[in-house]
């Protein structure tokens, strides 16, 4: 059991990509309209979605290579959908979970004021935004796979201690018992919400790609990273991302619903209001308690997206154009970072229209990586000891069945 322990890594790094905004904000959103009502949504979408974050994993350790270098077996044109698709979103992504650290910060560490230069004024969050990027990407560039791996590991149970001991406050100053009644949307808004919630809880399903690439690095690192090892590693992650899901949708219920507060529909705003609420309500002594969470939950994402993207970027550059070029790793994590502060700086009129065409991308092709995530596993580039079981075989036909459905179902809602 302790070498398991000792061999935890990109399962928790998968824990620090998938528990961001969706756990946050949404899963906060959820139980702050809608109580615990929207339990059963959280469940069901993260059973559904298992099958194919999992295959990363297992694949990378069975074959000791990438989904990347499967996909490419599969096909060339099914890398360069992916390499597409990535290119489309990942500045996007990059720069609305930066946005959101960068608005905690502000709000829990200080706030620089505005800075002017010419006729720009650079406010608090802008200067924040910065500095977090300059910190990951120092963090990354020095400290590279290793200092992130141990990084996480720290990350994810400082998370996880302080969401629980956030719930526990909660619940101890809450007398009205707390309904169990499920409730399912029956009008246009609360329909868009619960997709929105399902569709990035736990994560979008290409995050599946960046699990395999840290199963690969780990083994290089430690040459003991098992298919065995790999998967225990997983379900830890994955299982902590559903804990902290079920937490956060605790605090919504326990701190905001029916608080008659009116709530922002933007991320950074709705979780400083968490904050405020959760301080006002329990006393000032417990901000650094729920500011610790909040800021841990999105530093986290902040830095493995900075560390993902990149990673993944790279090795699809170098099996689509099969040489070694200058478009490595440290190439394209500077792209994304100074993208990021470009789009914040000078698109951020644009931003909500940004993350919308990023949603709905992540959402409508969340079916094409189930399907070749699938067959991928299933395939003879998978050693037959390692393909999925036949319960994991039925599953994932649910669940792509349901990923179509709901692909459809958000599509009609458009």
């Amino acid at each position: 059991m302790i070498a398991k322990l000792k061999n935890l890594g990109p399962g928790l790094l998968f824990a620090g990509a998938a528990v961001g905004v969706s756990h946050l904000v949404q899963s906060t959103r959820a139980g702050a309209d809608f109580g615990m009502g929207l339990l059963w949504a959280l469940l069901v979408v993260n059973l559904f979605k298992y099958p194919f974050f999992q295959f990363g994993p297992r694949y990378a350790t069975a074959t000791g290579e990438s989904l990347l270098e499967g996909y490419k077996k599969l096909g060339r044109s099914i890398l360069t959908i992916y390499y597409i698709l990535n290119l489309a979103t990942m500045f996007t992504i990059q720069a609305a979970v930066t946005i959101v650290t960068a608005g905690l910060a502000t709000n829990l560490f200080g706030n620089f004021g505005s800075l002017s230069i010419g006729e720009k004024m650079i406010s608090s969050t802008e200067i924040w935004t910065m500095v977090i990027l300059l910190i990951c990407v120092t963090l990354l560039t020095i400290g590279k796979y290793k200092l992130l791996d141990r990084l996480m590991k720290i990350i994810v149970i400082t998370l996880t201690i302080s969401t629980f001991a956030a719930v526990c406050i909660a619940l101890s100053k809450t007398h009205q018992p707390i309904s169990l009644t499920q409730i399912i949307p029956d009008n246009s808004l609360d329909i868009a919400f619960l997709i929105a919630f399902m569709g990035w809880m736990p994560a979008p399903l290409d995050v599946s790609v960046w699990q395999s690439l840290w199963a690969v690095q780990k083994n290089e690192d430690t040459k003991q990273y098992t298919p065995e090892s790999s998967l225990f590693d997983f379900n830890i992650g994955y299982l902590s991302t559903i804990v902290i899901g079920i937490g956060f949708l605790l605090l919504g219920t326990l701190v905001m619903y029916k608080s008659g507060e009116s709530f922002s529909p933007s991320a950074s705003v709705f979780s400083e209001q968490l904050i405020t609420l959760y301080t006002k309500n329990l006393g000032n002594w417990a901000y650094i308690i729920i500011g610790v969470a909040a800021f841990t939950t999105m530093f986290s994402t902040t830095l493995t997206t900075l560390d993902a993207s990149p990673r993944a970027m790279a090795k699809a550059t170098k099996l689509l154009f099969k040489k070694e070029t200058k478009l490595n790793y440290t190439f394209w994590m500077t792209l994304l970072t100074i993208g990021s502060i470009y789009i914040f700086f000078f698109l951020a009129s644009e931003m909500g229209m940004l993350i919308q065409i990023a949603t709905i991308l992540s959402f409508i092709t969340a079916p094409f990586f189930a399907i070749i995530n699938y067959i991928l596993i299933s395939s003879k580039h998978t050693p037959k000891a390692w393909q999925p079981s036949k319960q994991l075989h039925i599953l994932s036909w649910f669940g792509i069945i349901f990923l179509i459905g709901f692909s459809i179902w958000y599509l009609s809602t458009l």
